[in-house]
């Protein structure tokens, strides 16, 4: 499967077949219909992600980089943690970012095959965007504007409740391993709301 490629449309709302927003963000999720370089759409850059409503999840967005001295921990670390709260209830979003370090220099096939290759990633890896300063994705915008924590460095990572709110942002020198016991708290919430409303 390609990776899931960040959206480029700068529309605040509902556009396409685009699957969910935060705010003004647009994040692509069940698919997306990418842009020709004439503005036109390309059918054979369309991706599709196989899972469910992610409006009706728990989400941790995390920009990510393969030659980072948090690389190993981290992946490792998300991968559990996928494993372990998803797919129905939770999933960890992965954008790679080139911006620190020069840290994530490849392609986003390339990317994404090391991160499959190397740690069996099974969570959604996004196409390489800017995390921070004027081109930085519509989706990292509102994430840093909600939380008033804006990355500085790889693996900054973004718990975002079903509802779109950012309920906490921590630096990579936060391991997964301790934010693991506020995202279980967040899921087992939904998970109890859902037996509720049926």
């Amino acid at each position: 499967m390609e990776p899931t490629r960040a959206c480029t449309c700068d529309v605040g709302h509902l556009c396409g077949r685009v699957g969910a927003h935060w705010g003004a963000a647009l994040v692509c999720y069940t698919a997306l219909e990418v842009r020709g370089p004439w503005g036109d759409p390309d059918p054979a850059l369309e991706v599709r992600v196989p899972r469910g409503d992610p409006a009706l999840e728990v989400s941790l967005v995390v920009n990510v980089a393969s030659a980072c001295g948090f690389t190993d921990g981290h992946y490792r670390s998300l991968q559990q943690l996928q494993r372990d709260l998803g797919p129905r209830h939770f999933t960890v979003l992965a954008f790679p970012c080139n911006q620190f370090g020069q840290q994530e220099p490849d392609g986003d096939r390339e990317i994404e095959s090391f991160a499959r290759r190397t740690y069996g990633v099974s969570f959604p890896m996004f196409s390489k965007v800017a995390v921070t300063g004027t081109g930085a994705h519509p989706a990292f915008k509102y994430l840093t504007q909600t939380s008033g924590k804006e990355p500085t460095w790889n693996f900054w990572k973004y718990l975002v409740a079903p509802d779109g709110k950012v309920v906490g942002a921590w630096d990579p020198t936060v391991s997964v391993e301790d934010i693991r016991p506020q995202i279980t708290a967040l899921v087992r919430k939904l998970i109890l709301k859902k037996r509720e409303d049926l």
